[in-house]
């Protein structure tokens, strides 16, 4: 169980970017997390992973302080090394158990050859089979489906409810709800960098009605104060 207990994160104070975030994200569990753009989804994830540090709260695994041992993390846009191979770039982690042939059959990605030369899709593809191969018992995905095909986005579902299954967690962000309905046990609505509404997956229906809700309401609202 992670625990993430009063957060409050900040880039240029007294700006907060997160403002005392709660929330608890269990095993065997996939969470979205979803929010408007600048809501402060990526650096929520950034401080769970450990390269923002907070200015206040605390974020636990089980009764101890949340280590990066014990996570992997997809950031929006991955980082690859110049002039190497997808295999060599695989070759960073280890994890003999790990047949990247075999795992490659979903993606099709042509691993002896310089990465400089993938498209967008590609790099994310291989991304995913190095957070794969890390295979951590926590996996913090932000926006995993962009850029990729219909059926890649099919294949990485598929994937990643095997892997809940197994007893992972799974945290993942996105602009678009659909993606996480159709995947996760609980979605979480982060606005001005709290969360404002949660459900599991029996509420999914009264969430999006709720999240549309308060983005009307707001937008009025902006609409009202400049036409006074």
């Amino acid at each position: 169980m992670i625990t993430i207990k009063d957060l409050t994160v900040s880039y240029e104070k007294p700006i907060k970017v997160i403002n005392g975030l709660s929330l608890s994200l269990g095993e065997d569990t996939i969470h979205g997390i979803v929010g408007l753009n600048g809501s402060g989804k990526t650096t929520l994830l950034n401080t769970l992973y450990g390269i923002k540090k907070p200015d206040a709260g605390e974020i636990r695994h089980d009764e101890s302080p949340l280590t990066k041992k014990l996570m992997s993390y997809l950031v929006t846009e991955n980082f690859f090394y110049s002039n190497i191979t997808g295999r060599e770039y695989l070759g960073l982690f280890k994890n003999q158990a790990f047949d990247e042939d075999k795992w490659n059959q979903l993606f099709l990605l042509p691993l002896d050859q310089i990465i400089d030369g993938y498209s967008t899709g590609m790099k994310k593809k291989l991304a995913l089979l190095g957070i794969l191969k890390q295979d951590k018992p926590i996996m913090i995905l932000d926006e995993p489906f962009n850029g990729l095909d219909i059926e890649t986005c099919r294949v990485i579902r598929s994937i990643l409810l095997r892997l809940k299954e197994k007893g992972k967690t799974i945290v993942i962000t996105s602009h678009i709800i659909e993606t996480l309905t159709n995947l996760c046990d609980f979605i979480h609505f982060l606005e001005n960098g709290a969360i404002k509404i949660s459900h599991d997956k029996t509420g999914f229906n009264a969430f999006e009605r709720e999240i549309f809700e308060s983005i009307e309401n707001r937008n009025v609202q902006m609409i009202d104060d400049l036409m006074k």
